[in-house]
């Protein structure tokens, strides 16, 4: 009689365990996000950068939803810069990586070319990520230096600008 009621009880725990109630598993989850005082340091830098090197350009800094939280545009830079600068943001921060790599791994006949067509991305050099203490904050994005190359430096000269402020 206790052998077979020792065997219920294990049969009926068995049965009731996929009905037990799973560790709580928190609601919300906590982000780090640049502030906009941040995001101007970089972006005043990143245009300073350009500036030195002879480039009118825009910048835009965006927070790691991709969302605008500075954009600056020089006296001469060009009316385009004000519309590619934050979607070179957006796309690095939405790939974490920068939109030069993008640009290369999208070239027709890769694996993620159909990427290109859509429509906020940017395969063109000139956006880097923004990250601090293995967290993504944001994106840069740089246009109207004379090739992607040359946006993408003036933007890592604005990420140098605040990353001793980001790591820790």
């Amino acid at each position: 009689m206790k052998r077979s009621r020792t065997w219920l009880v294990l049969l009926l725990t068995l049965a009731l365990e996929p009905l037990a109630v799973p560790a709580a598993t928190p609601a919300t989850f906590q982000v780090r996000l640049l502030t906009p005082e941040t995001a101007l340091v970089a972006a005043q830098a990143a245009l300073a950068a350009c500036r030195k090197a002879g480039y009118q350009v825009a910048v835009a800094v965006v927070d790691r939803a991709g969302v605008t939280q500075v954009l600056l545009r020089d006296r001469l830079a060009g009316a385009h810069t004000v519309e590619v600068a934050p979607r070179k943001a957006w796309t690095a921060a939405s790939l974490k990586i920068p939109t030069s790599a993008f640009a290369t791994e999208t070239q027709t006949g890769k694996p993620l070319s159909g990427l290109r067509a859509l429509p906020q991305f940017m395969a063109v050099g000139g956006g880097l990520p923004i990250e601090g203490g293995g967290s993504l904050l944001g994106g840069i994005g740089v246009s109207g230096a004379p090739g992607g190359d040359a946006d993408e430096a003036c933007a890592a000269a604005g990420v140098r600008a605040i990353s001793d402020e980001l790591e820790f």
